[in-house]
């Protein structure tokens, strides 16, 4: 009875082995698609060449509020820094008949990375037509993002989201 016990014992330790084997590769797996997507972000953030897609906005005094539509964005470029996001928030000067979002493109200016533990810090200034934008991003090693944005004729107001590789342009001919 004791050798039928022992050896049922040492056939449940062979048959468990495999799946605790499973598990760490399962981990590792993991520990490497983390690994692939920070240096994913790590490569758009040294070429500052990268899509902000805004999911909540966040005005100043007020709720968040989830963007069902995923066409808000702004697309950073050394060359031209192309803006359309959503503005909840107190205005001070700003053109009569306009439609109410922050909308600019222009070339920034000052640009300044900061690395920390989890994050990176962008910060950069975009003349528009209108207006002085200071943009300030947070942007975690998983691709999420905040933005905030600051200008002369409004509130501040912050965004969460992704940011992500622009997608390539075809030619059409």
């Amino acid at each position: 009875m004791k050798t039928k016990l022992s050896l049922l014992l040492v056939l449940v330790c062979f048959l468990a082995a495999p799946v605790f084997a499973q598990q760490k590769t399962k981990k590792e797996l993991k520990a490497e698609s983390a690994l692939k997507k920070q240096k994913e972000i790590e490569a758009l953030i040294d070429a500052k060449n990268f899509v902000f897609e805004a999911q909540k906005v966040n005005p100043q005094g007020g709720r968040f509020i989830i963007l069902n539509n995923n066409s808000y964005f702004l697309n950073f470029n050394t060359e031209k820094t192309t803006c359309d996001l959503p503005f909840f928030g107190r205005a001070f000067n700003v053109p009569y008949g306009g439609d109410g979002g922050i909308k600019f493109e222009g070339m920034p200016e000052n640009i300044k990375v900061e690395k920390k533990k989890k994050n990176y810090t962008f910060r950069a200034t975009v003349k528009g037509k209108d207006d002085v934008y200071d943009l300030i991003f947070t942007i975690f090693f998983d691709g999420g993002a905040s933005l905030s944005v600051n200008s002369n004729n409004r509130a501040s107001i912050s965004y969460d989201g992704e940011i992500e590789a622009p997608k390539a342009v075809t030619d059409k001919k």
